[in-house]
């Protein structure tokens, strides 16, 4: 079926869209958020400055465009990290891609955590985490490693605590505020000490106990 001229129109938004977001993360990945300016997006890109704003009202809604892709990216990591983990390993191999994620994307993690945003998270319960759909994913997966280890805990409260710890840890390793070797055995102790039941809920568990 020949596609409508209104569909290709979407098509040709859609695309173009996502061509400033890729433009713009690359600079800021490369330069920093700072780099990026409507007139380095038009130079880079050969659209004119009223184009950009046509899709995008201002350089913060291009960020928070970055930011929803990176929190999709990152549901998506989690996800496979959490579904490919050895048995009993799911808690600490989320962990441990939520860390590499912040190292790896440091301009997009700055997008979904550290720059002015309008975007709202924390509004109600998990469910409804915030108002776009792909920060709340990247919740649910960590809620999903986590829920099989908090017996009668708050697993909400739980995952947030997490969530929370690893962001910590993650800014401040990326800050060079931490010894560089010592990720690993950080996120294995904060892993322990949230969930103190991980290393009894599944009999498969590989990670150990600090004090073995």
């Amino acid at each position: 079926m020949t596609p409508s001229i209104e569909e290709r129109r979407a098509r040709d938004r859609s695309a173009r869209r996502r061509l400033i977001t890729t433009t713009a993360r690359s600079i800021a990945e490369s330069e920093g958020w700072e780099a990026v300016t409507t007139r380095r997006l038009s130079t880079e890109i050969e659209y004119s400055q009223p184009v950009i704003y046509k899709h995008f009202a201002s350089l913060d809604d291009i960020a928070d465009a970055v930011a929803l892709e990176g929190f999709e990216e990152l549901a998506e990591a989690l996800h496979e990290a959490r579904v490919t983990a050895a048995s009993g390993d799911a808690l600490s191999a989320v962990a441990h891609r939520y860390a590499a994620f912040a190292t790896d994307a440091p301009a997009v993690y700055d997008a979904m955590f550290s720059r002015t945003t309008r975007l709202r998270f924390g509004s109600g319960s998990a469910s409804s985490l915030s108002s776009p759909p792909a920060p709340s994913s990247a919740f649910a997966e960590l809620r999903a490693a986590v829920e099989p280890h908090a017996g009668d805990a708050d697993v909400e409260m739980l995952t947030e605590v997490l969530w929370a710890s690893l962001h910590g840890l993650a800014e401040l390793q990326r800050g060079a505020r931490l010894r560089p070797d010592h990720q690993e055995a950080r996120i294995l102790l904060l892993v322990n000490r949230i969930i103190p039941n991980r290393l009894l809920a599944e009999p498969g568990s590989v990670s150990g106990s600090l004090e073995s």
